[in-house]
């Protein structure tokens, strides 16, 4: 099944022109759509708010296919972007960008993604045109430049200490850089690049648990 998503919220691209990309995307690639999903809000709801979204996450199933115009379509938030990724991912879900002409699914590395992040926190520190950042925000860094090393480190097991002392940086400044940006949930979470010839576990053997499921089943667990 294929699905082109849209949201209709103010300030975001008209529903016309993201129905419109996707169109015109779809007959490129030669993707038939078989559904055309709108989530509809008069303001730009969090995630958590965002019900009727998640439970169409939820429904995703092996082999499904989201069209979105952009990246922004989901979330314009990044923290927001990671949970709905991995999500999507745990369900072996192929998410076409149409305006990054990308294709994301478990086959993706993470470093590919990375670069549509930063550009998302930086349009979001240019519309900020105040004295401080709002929550949630988040400015350049100096560990950007290491960022690969980052992520190869982590993902050959090291801790932040390790990789503090090999880049020879503050172990309390680099752990603050990767939780704020999100680095070990991908790492751990969604793009495991493994290696059988390495030892590593190959993606198949690998259980990705949708965020939203961890978060229900959590709740559920403080009820009883």
């Amino acid at each position: 099944m294929v699905y082109a998503y849209m949201r209709q919220v103010p300030g975001f691209p008209h529903l016309t022109t993201q129905q419109s990309d996707i169109l015109s995307f779809s007959l490129r690639n030669e993707l038939d759509i078989d559904k055309e999903v709108v989530e509809y809000a008069t303001k730009n709801l969090l995630l958590d708010a965002r019900e009727d979204f998640e439970a169409f996450l939820r429904s995703m199933q092996e082999g499904n296919t989201i069209i979105v115009s952009s990246l922004i379509i989901l979330s314009d938030k990044v923290e927001e972007l990671i949970k709905v990724i991995n999500c999507m991912l745990s369900h072996s879900v192929d998410l076409w960008i149409v305006d990054s002409n990308m294709l994301m699914n478990k086959e993706t590395d993470m470093i590919e993604i990375f670069p549509l992040l930063n550009e998302l926190r930086q349009e979001e520190k240019e519309k900020t045109n105040q004295i401080g950042r709002p929550k949630g925000s988040k400015s350049s860094s100096k560990f950007d430049i290491y960022q690969r090393e980052i992520i190869s480190f982590l993902r050959e097991g090291m801790n932040v200490s390790a990789i503090a002392r090999e880049l020879d940086v503050s172990r309390s400044s680099l752990k603050d850089y990767i939780e704020s940006r999100g680095i070990r949930e991908l790492v751990e979470g969604a793009w495991m690049e493994m290696n059988p010839s390495e030892g590593a576990r190959d993606m198949d053997n690998i259980v990705l648990i949708c965020p939203f499921e961890k978060d229900r089943e959590a709740k559920k667990q403080k009820v009883s």
